[in-house]
């Protein structure tokens, strides 16, 4: 099963009396344990349709299946438990609680599931370690790098244990030796967890380590390439 499946999508936003198109006639497929990156310029709807398949907004046309579910048939309340209990998210701007600690932030999005104490700190502690932060669990967001606070918001991300991790220009705000080595940890993780991830990059450093890279301009797709072969490929 392909985790995401996007058909004839069309998104318009309404400013004022005036329609802004973002998406027209999208039709995607995603392949499952892939690395994919949506690249475009500023304003091509990247932005847009990873929200979309983000469950953070619904189309006005077409369908747009994640992890077998249909977002369109969604109200927002199954929606926002939708998010919760499926997918991650790693965003530019880190967007950590500034008052909890690496392990608090970690925790948080289990402690919302209602996972039970041991197997929180269980996994909280397996992923800090694994992204190299076991030493900071009690350090606060101010008190680490931006590279460092990344590495937190990776592990937030797949502490829920979702099939689907999306990021939003990941390394947007960090310097070129930064963004490599996050962009080297986010590659590790998926293959280690299985994981599909799905990126908005225009990051060459991104691009570069893709699996499928879907090119998009002025809201329509306008190219997909398959530049390696995933880990476990759809039937």
């Amino acid at each position: 099963m392909y985790p995401v499946v996007l058909r004839q999508v069309a998104k318009t936003y309404h400013l004022d009396a005036v329609d802004v198109p973002a998406l027209t006639d999208i039709s995607l497929e995603i392949r499952p344990d892939c690395f994919t990156v949506i690249s475009g310029p500023s304003g091509s709807g990247k932005t847009t349709l990873l929200n979309l398949i983000g469950c953070i907004d619904r189309p006005d046309h077409g369908e747009v299946v994640v992890a077998g579910q249909s977002v369109n048939e969604m109200t927002d309340d199954a929606m926002s438990d939708f998010r919760a209990g499926h997918l991650g998210f790693i965003f530019q701007n880190f967007n950590l609680l500034p008052v909890l600690t690496a392990y608090e932030n970690v925790e948080y999005p289990l402690l919302l599931a209602k996972i039970l104490a041991a197997e929180r700190r269980r996994r909280v502690l397996a992923l800090l370690d694994a992204v190299g932060l076991a030493e900071r669990a009690q350090s606060r967001p101010g008190q680490l790098s931006g590279g460092q606070r990344q590495r937190v918001a990776i592990a937030r991300a797949l502490a829920t244990e979702p099939k689907l991790v999306l990021a939003d220009e990941p390394t947007a705000n960090l310097d070129s030796h930064t963004g490599a080595a996050i962009i080297a940890l986010m590659r590790k993780m998926q293959r280690m967890h299985h994981v599909s991830f799905v990126f908005s990059s225009h990051d060459p450093q991104v691009q570069a380590e893709a699996d499928d890279a879907i090119f998009i301009r002025d809201g329509r797709i306008t190219g997909v390439e398959r530049c390696r072969a995933a880990t476990v490929d759809a039937p």
